[in-house]
């Protein structure tokens, strides 16, 4: 009997250690249940900054359908094929998952913390609408019509699509509603905040300049919505480089440039600079060629054949700048408010000064920021087929050839641009026709098979789900 009880007692006591130990080995300690909302917005400002900036083919295609690069071995993408890596699945992913959801996670959480001002209460939940306004309007420029309101609820797996329009005409009210919200003599996030370390004042200056993008987006469109918010923004938005959008990184592994960590860390050597871009400003006379490219293989700047399989060694690289760890990911920058400004004056807008005026400081501006002497850009401005005056063409082929240069390293805004413009006239790959490059990003295989209801829905209301159906906002 008295065995008994003592295994028995044995027996409690281990089921008991068991339990104990068990429950502290099961609690993950580095992995919190309660993360508090600025590192949230952090690592969403990051994520944001790598996904479009990023030249990993398996994300990221858009250097090459601007025509600002093209590959040597590999040319699959540079031919458009976006199924075989599923690039708009991994894009869609990427912004809704890693952007979107902790930009909402963050903005729930904001009302918890018991240590922020009512004003820096204000100015942070501003901060990630300006953001969640930023990724919304990319995806929609990409895709068309897209999961917006239903969009980032766990509980409804299968989210409809809302019209791209209207996403729009939202996010402008929502951009507003952040904009009047600011004060810019309180913090935001301060230094949680990688972009502009809580300053609220530039954070106005970047939702203004925001406001004109999604603006000049809707001229063809909706012209007068497109005036309101251009005349609204234009005397706020970022008009000076020492003003622009930059997400910096650091010269040290894991927060580098994307770049770098593609072309440099890899150790591959899958991109050479494309004929399209090379020609074009070699034509021109452009100054800032030095800066974009590398030299070839005789000294001088020359482009691989844009989609077919180039000799790495032989064309021009991305210059060795762009290549830094350290180099900068540009979100906004002054020369493209200039451009946005040239072109409502060209419509008739008021904002300020005439479209010669910002075609001029929008070249100027560009330069500046690569490094360009300036009597190299006066001598450049002087050019006949450079100045406003003389240069071939109507607005949209002077403004659209121009800002197309200027967006070089932004392959996603230079391919809307040409998309909205159409200028310059790209080159067509070998056995494609022009009306092949495409205009959209086709929706994920994923939407297709799991939410295929509302995939058909948005299928049908854009148009087709091809490369070649036209956004709502691609009236040429």
């Amino acid at each position: 009997m008295k065995k008994i009880l003592f295994l028995l007692l044995a027996s409690a006591l281990f089921v008991v250690a068991c339990k104990k130990d068990f429950g502290d080995i099961n609690v993950d300690t580095k992995k919190p249940t309660e993360v508090p909302p600025a590192p949230l917005f952090s690592h969403a400002q990051k994520q944001m900054a790598d996904l479009v900036t990023n030249p990993n083919v398996n994300v990221n295609v858009f250097r090459l359908f601007s025509q600002y690069w093209t590959e040597t071995t590999y040319t699959d993408e540079a031919n458009y094929d976006l199924s075989t890596r599923n690039i708009p699945q991994n894009f869609w992913n990427s912004m809704y998952v890693n952007v979107l959801k902790n930009l909402d996670e963050c903005q729930t959480l904001l009302p918890t913390q018991t240590l922020a001002t009512a004003e820096q209460l204000k100015n942070q939940n501003a901060c990630v609408e300006i953001m969640t306004v930023y990724a919304y309007s990319t995806l929609v420029n990409v895709y068309g019509n897209v999961p917006y309101t239903d969009a980032l609820d766990y509980n409804n797996v299968f989210p409809k699509y809302d019209d791209a329009k209207t996403i729009y005409t939202d996010l402008g009210r929502r951009l507003d509603a952040a904009l009047n919200t600011i004060d810019e003599g309180a913090d935001g996030f301060g230094s949680n905040d990688l972009i502009f370390a809580g300053d609220m004042a530039a954070w106005k200056k970047f939702g203004n300049s925001l406001k004109l993008r999604m603006g000049i987006t809707l001229a063809d469109a909706d012209p007068a919505a497109a005036k309101t918010m251009i005349e609204a923004a234009a005397s706020g938005a970022i008009a000076d480089n020492a003003d622009n959008c930059y997400f910096k990184y650091l010269s040290a592994p894991p927060n580098t440039n994307q770049i770098w960590v593609d072309l440099v860390q890899s150790g591959r050597k899958d991109y050479v600079a494309a004929n399209t871009v090379v020609d074009i400003m070699n034509a021109l006379g452009d100054p800032r060629v030095p800066s974009y490219f590398t030299t070839d293989a005789n000294g001088g700047y020359t482009g691989g054949i844009y989609a077919l399989s180039n000799n790495y060694a032989t064309y021009s690289k991305p210059a060795d700048r762009i290549t830094e760890p350290d180099f900068e990911a540009t979100l906004f920058d002054a020369a493209e408010t200039h451009f946005i400004l040239a072109e409502a004056a060209e419509r008739g807008m008021n904002v300020g000064g005439t479209a010669a005026e910002h075609y001029e400081a929008a070249i100027r501006a560009s330069m500046t920021y690569w490094e360009v002497a300036a009597a190299d850009q006066d001598a450049y401005l002087a050019k006949a087929d450079v100045a406003y005056a003389t240069a071939a063409g109507d607005w949209k082929k002077k403004i659209g050839t121009q800002k197309w240069i200027a967006l070089y390293n932004r392959g996603l805004e230079g391919w809307t641009e040409w998309r909205r413009l159409d200028y310059p006239i790209l080159n067509v790959p070998e056995g494609k026709t022009y009306a092949d490059i495409p205009v959209r990003f086709p929706y994920p295989v994923q939407e297709q098979n799991l939410n295929t209801a509302n995939w058909q829905a948005a299928s049908s209301a854009v148009g087709g789900d091809v490369v070649g159906t036209k956004l709502f906002w691609d009236k040429n």
